[in-house]
């Protein structure tokens, strides 16, 4: 059996880990500053309590006034799931650190967000599209894409 943490036991670990890395919690995530997110996901990896090893999934939400990056993170170890979310504001070259260095899954995951979403991600070794071919204008996924 897995048991999700809730945002507020999640929080209170990253808090701990990574002072002034949590903006806000809601009942199942916690929200951290883009800057913050490589240094709060090793943090989280290492960390004997959380133990988030793997890596399930990065997703992107364009919500049009933001857009928002969630990562799903599991312990195999210790049974338990996690989520951390970042809010990105600006639709002009939006980025975030990426967390290659700390899971080596997220590669092709943030690939797929730059090519559909538009979201770069700064440390990234090979930052190109994967599923369009390169010189496709734009981003389909976005809401403002035509």
């Amino acid at each position: 059996m897995v048991t999700a943490l809730s945002g507020g036991q999640l929080a209170e670990r990253v808090v701990q880990l990574a002072p002034g890395a949590v903006e806000e919690t809601s009942a199942d995530a916690v929200f951290v500053p883009p800057p913050r997110i490589a240094d709060v996901a090793a943090g989280v990896k290492d960390d004997p309590e959380l133990d988030f090893q793997f890596l399930n999934s990065i997703s992107a939400i364009d919500f049009i006034e933001h857009f928002q990056v969630v990562y799903h993170l599991t312990s195999l170890q210790k049974r338990h799931t996690g989520i951390l979310k970042v809010r990105l504001y600006g639709r002009e070259d939006p980025a975030l650190p990426s967390v290659y260095d700390v899971w080596r899954g997220a590669d092709f995951q943030e690939r797929e967000i730059w090519d559909l979403m538009g979201i770069r991600f700064d440390g990234h070794p090979n930052m190109k599209r994967i599923l369009l071919w390169e010189g496709f204008q734009g981003h389909p996924l976005r809401k403002d894409y035509l």
